[in-house]
């Protein structure tokens, strides 16, 4: 069994504990101990990792994972492209997260069926180097919503599955966890972006389009099978009827009421909420304006509104005490994939978390949505070895995990994944040669 131990480096454990320095030392693929520095002799290891002047941390999940999504700027970006030609962007999309910090993926939805399935299966084989995945499938729909691409003149597929009552609900489902999808996705209310579609059924984001029996059904249908249920859902009432209906992860939840709020906190033990903040940063700041949105088209689609409501939903569910995971909708043009990491300020911004509850949304909050074992997320004996090393503190700068250059060691089950020219040099080690 490999060991591998890191020594003096500032130890962010994602317990809620302040950091400390400390030493971490790994065994086969987990947390062995974690100890103050120079506290205890841990022995001959195969790996020595000098941690002088770093901080380590759990490993990052991105919350809403389109890990197929590259340079989008329109569904056109979805559908034209043949799955073989994706499936290279959804490996690109995997990588890029890895090399970023982000050593695990709660998968959404793709933008065809098996992509993420296909890049989860050659990563846990060894053959292609990423994230720890939870694969998503397509959306599930229903007519006329978020998802239906079709006008009566002019049909098309776009990267959804339509589905109109329960019956066809349970026969979609059945159908994704067949092919192999961890995470079924569902499209419960409406969106600005198709609700400001001209020639299309308008639903916009108060509305929700899929009814309690179809969320029930794909809730139950899922459950049996051993997979979770993630949806979109904007609305005060979609909200409330995918928590009725069991639904694991809520996406985006920018409209409240009291009755919702007191539902979720209610809920808290079983639900993880991803606000998904950076899409509409962006939009409403000026990254998106070569794209065609400027902020002024952002202001017309109610973009800063649903900011507001955001900042104003999230706010209150902090405080209750919600599991939020940073992440969501990155992979357009504007917020490519493994700038995710830009989310921990936009918690701090739009949210009220401090810098260290943020990073806790990032790491221990992502560990458990991933694995209901609860051996993910934090860096304590026993844990999966799934963490990072960044050169500087990042409680006081939460923008170093940003700069790529700062993140010097990613480990993903114990494994050195990518590790800076410098510091392999520094550990003398030939078995910490860099990742090519």
């Amino acid at each position: 069994m490999s060991r591998t131990l890191i020594k003096n480096a500032t130890i962010f454990d994602a317990t809620g504990a302040a950091p400390f320095a400390g030493d971490l030392l790994v065994e086969g693929n987990s947390i062995a101990s974690v100890t103050p520095a120079g506290s205890k002799d841990h022995g001959e290891a195969d790996r020595v990792i000098d941690g002088t002047g770093l901080f380590c941390m759990p490993g990052m999940t991105e919350g809403h994972g389109h890990i197929s999504f590259e340079g989008v700027t329109a569904t056109e970006n979805l559908i034209t492209p043949t799955p073989e030609e994706q499936v290279f962007c959804a490996a690109r999309g995997a990588k890029a997260l890895l090399t970023a910090g982000f050593t695990s993926v709660y998968g959404a939805s793709e933008a065809k069926l098996r992509l993420a399935v296909a890049v989860r299966n050659e990563i846990a084989a060894g053959r292609l180097q990423g994230p720890r995945i939870r694969a998503g499938g397509l959306e599930i729909s229903v007519t006329g919503a978020m998802g239906d691409e079709s006008t009566e003149h002019n049909p098309r597929i776009g990267p959804s599955t339509l589905i109109d009552g329960p019956q066809e609900m349970r026969k979609a489902v059945r159908i994704h966890c067949r092919e192999g999808v961890d995470n079924i996705k569902l499209d419960v209310s409406g969106d600005p972006f198709y609700a400001a579609r001209a020639g299309t059924l308008g639903t916009p984001d108060t509305c929700t389009p899929m009814h309690y029996d179809e969320i029930k059904m794909a809730v139950d249908t899922a459950h049996a099978l051993g997979r979770k249920v993630n949806a979109h859902t904007r609305s005060v009432q979609g909200s409330k009827d995918c928590v009725r209906a069991g639904v694991d992860g809520l996406l985006h939840v920018e409209h409240s009421d009291e009755e919702l709020l007191d539902m979720m906190e209610e809920a808290k033990d079983r639900i993880v909420v991803v606000p998904t903040i950076g899409l509409f940063h962006d939009m409403a700041t000026g990254p998106a304006s070569d794209y065609g949105i400027t902020p002024e088209v952002a202001a017309f689609m109610g973009i800063n509104a649903l900011i507001d409501a955001s900042a104003e939903t999230h706010t209150e569910l902090r405080k209750r005490g919600i599991r939020h995971l940073i992440g969501g909708d990155y992979g357009f043009a504007w917020s490519p994939q493994g700038t995710q990491a830009r989310d921990i300020a936009h918690f701090m911004k739009y949210f009220g978390y401090s810098a260290a509850d943020a990073l806790i949304c990032a790491t221990r909050n992502g560990g458990l949505a991933m694995r209901d074992q609860g051996d993910l997320g934090t860096l304590q004996p026993g844990q999966l070895a799934d963490l990072i090393l960044v050169n500087g503190n990042v409680l006081d700068d939460v923008s170093i995990l940003t700069d790529l250059d700062r993140v010097v060691m990613v480990m993903k089950d114990g494994a050195v994944e990518t590790i800076s020219p410098a510091l392999a040099e520094k550990a003398g080690s030939p078995a910490l040669e860099p990742a090519e």
